[in-house]
């Protein structure tokens, strides 16, 4: 319920504001025709110059004309509103004009007192004058101005329209970009228009304030001689001042309208404020200011002229001119500082040696994929970020930038994943469709064309967008071109770990450490490893997709074994050793480990393998091909006999031919975790599959 009335509540506001806008235009419509009281007439008329007022204010501080585009609505509404104004005033000033000054309200009778100051004569000669400047000088202008921006405006829609596609089509913008582009270039061309028909609502709002004036002249002075029993001079005395002060109260919001008229269709291409866009011209040039002072000193000194007003403007202005020049030259140091720090950082990219850099991870895309990804380029890298916080929370370091660029050598629905400006895996989508993973029993029941999952190379079937929500009936999730994408970026980079992991990652790892840790890794390095050597070991077990998150557990299991072994990949078996509670535990399905053992003739058959030195250290590995041969293809069907129905499993095989069984079957399977004997005893529960026998 509360949600409800929530969401009833815009609609109620906007209905309000609809029949209050409607009620308004009603009410001037009424006045047209229906007598008001003069108490309605003095607040309608006040309205109308407060009306008028606001929409200067509006034209004088807008940025550009089109954040004005209601004026032409704005103006007709005004205009209506004075003329209906104006009638009603007429009727009063000719029904009760006898009775006096203040026939038609107080704001008339005002006007013709402030302005005119009694004498109607002097009235007649201001309100001619405001007609004349009104007409012939503000609404002439402003009429042309329009026409002829209305006329260019139109003449240049086609090629505004040409360069919003060519740069959609160059991607230097997007779909909503030229969307936005368009409904402004429409805006635009609608307003101009718009404008050219209202400047004649302000020309003709003129002549009908003339006419009307003059009307009221005329018939007062004939209708008071003849139905008041007033004397000529009396009737011609009294409805001239009501009339002239009826038509200058008219002529004041209008000559205010006009000049925002004026003012809006002026402005032309100029943004900013009126008086941002003036001062900044007008004050732009400090040798024309300190002429205009040095004019304003000679006029000063001029007999008969008064001193003291040329002198102070002379003063400001030449004050003016003087500190210009200095506000200018600090705004030129910035603006060629900033120029400054652009180029050089144009130049760095630009530079050779920025040239020789290459991307860590780079997510190259084809033409059309690009283009349909365009509008996806958001949410792609809120996705990518989580990718990264991903890897970083669950490998122990922070993976590098993904850089995300457009290839034209490419397919043009391909991608390419390169690791430091390698391929390393390569992918096409099918725009408009959406991959379904097929189980190996069934597959959906819908048109699609048959293909192999990129990330972990599962069957699957590309199928079109209309028949997604079939497949989900079906029992069936399909995966989104986006979530495919990503999904192979992900395991590509899992596959890659060692490679990125840098030697400035592992400084700042060890950076970030506790003292005590730090004080490890100064008795450790250089004495008893190197810091290269430290690399290699976290590289090879990030090889194998061991996590390096509890370095400091890997630096203990290090300081064991240094002082006694100095190969890399032994000391990595240690450490594998003292992690293995961690490994377990991240390769468990629910706190269950499921085992593949090897057979008791591959155990002897690795153990007669292994060639060892004086101390019984393995320095060999030395087995007939056939043989490996025959124990890829045992182990494969072992493994896949499981991995088909969906069971993740780790293979198990004494500490001293691990290694080695990795080494072959890394090529068939290369997710396929390969655990010592030492290693799984320490995991909480063990559930033996099978063997390789």
């Amino acid at each position: 319920m509360a949600d409800t009335l929530t969401a009833a509540l815009p609609s109620q506001r906007r209905l309000g504001a609809d029949a209050f806008f409607a009620g308004g235009i009603v009410v001037m419509l009424t006045i047209l025709f229906l007598p008001i009281p003069p108490i309605l007439i003095d607040l309608g008329l006040a309205f109308s110059i407060a009306l008028s007022a606001l929409i200067l204010m509006v034209a004088l501080w807008i940025q550009r004309p089109l954040d004005f585009s209601a004026f032409p609505t704005v103006l007709l509404i005004a205009t209506i509103l004075r003329l209906a104004l104006n009638i009603a005033t007429t009727r009063l000033i000719l029904s009760r004009g006898g009775e006096g000054e203040h026939a038609a309200g107080y704001v008339v009778a005002g006007f013709s007192k402030f302005v005119m100051g009694g004498d109607f004569v002097i009235g007649l000669i201001i309100f001619a004058i405001l007609v004349t400047v009104n007409f012939v000088v503000i609404t002439k202008g402003a009429t042309r101005i329009a026409e002829v921006g209305a006329r260019f405006t139109l003449d240049a829609i086609p090629g505004k329209q040409m360069a919003i596609d060519a740069d959609l089509s160059a991607g230097l913008i997007d779909d909503k970009e030229a969307q936005r582009r368009r409904r402004e270039l429409e805006e635009e061309s609608a307003f101009f228009g718009a404008m050219d028909g209202a400047s004649k609502f302000v020309r003709g709002d003129a002549i009908a304030g003339l006419l009307i004036t003059a009307i009221n002249i005329f018939g007062g002075i004939v209708i008071g001689v003849t139905h008041h029993g007033l004397t000529l001079s009396r009737a011609a005395d009294v409805y001239t001042k009501l009339s002239v002060g009826d038509g200058l109260v008219s002529q004041m919001p209008a000559l205010i309208v006009s000049l925002s008229a004026g003012l809006l269709v002026s402005k032309g291409g100029t943004r900013g404020s009126a008086e941002q866009a003036v001062l900044r011209q007008l004050g732009g040039y400090p040798r024309a200011v300190s002429a205009a002072a040095l004019m304003m000193f000679v006029l000063a000194l001029l007999p008969g002229l008064p001193l003291l007003p040329f002198a102070v403007l002379g003063a400001v202005m030449a004050f003016v001119g003087y500190s210009l020049p200095k506000r200018q030259a600090a705004e030129r140091q910035k603006e060629e500082a900033r120029k400054g720090d652009e180029r050089a950082q144009t130049e760095a990219k630009e530079s050779v040696k920025e040239s020789l850099k290459t991307a860590e991870i780079e997510l190259a895309l084809g033409s059309q994929l690009s283009v349909h990804l365009l509008g996806a380029r958001g949410e792609l890298a809120h996705r990518v970020s989580k990718i990264r916080k991903k890897f970083a929370k669950q490998y122990g370091f922070v993976i590098p930038e993904i850089k995300l660029t457009d290839n034209l050598s490419i397919e043009p629905k391909g991608y390419q994943i390169r690791i430091h400006d390698t391929r390393v895996a390569h992918g096409e989508l099918r725009l408009g469709e959406v991959l379904v993973l097929a189980e190996k029993d069934r597959k959906p029941d819908v048109p699609g064309d048959e293909v192999v999952e990129p990330a972990f190379g599962i069957k699957a079937l590309w199928i079109a967008d209309a028949f997604a929500d079939e497949a989900k009936r079906q029992g069936f999730k399909p995966v989104d071109n986006l979530s495919v994408l990503l999904t192979h970026l992900s395991e590509v980079i899992r596959s890659n770990l060692a490679q990125l992991l840098s030697y400035k990652d592992m400084r700042g790892l060890l950076d970030r450490l506790d003292p005590e840790y730090k004080r490890l890794v100064e008795d450790l390095c250089p004495s008893q490893i190197s810091y290269s050597g430290l690399l290699a070991i976290l590289k090879i077990l990030l090889a194998e997709r061991v996590s390096i998150r509890n370095l400091h557990l890997i630096l203990e299991a290090i300081a064991e074994i240094a002082p006694h072994i100095r190969r890399s990949e032994q000391v990595a078996e240690h450490v594998r050793v003292r992690l293995a509670q961690q490994i377990c535990g991240d390769l468990s399905d629910s706190g269950v480990l499921n085992v593949v053992r090897l057979g008791n003739r591959w155990d002897l058959a690795f153990h007669q393998s292994l060639k060892r030195d004086a101390q019984g250290n393995v320095i060999e590995f030395d087995a007939d091909p056939r043989l490996i041969e025959q124990f890829a293809t045992e182990a494969s069907a072992a493994v896949r006999k499981f991995t088909d129905k969906g069971t993740s499993v780790v293979m198990a095989v004494t500490p001293e031919a691990r290694p080695y069984v990795r080494m072959i079957l890394e090529r068939i399977f290369p997710t396929l975790p390969i655990l010592s004997h030492v290693e799984v005893a320490r995991s909480p529960e063990i559930r033996p599959l099978g063997a390789v026998s």
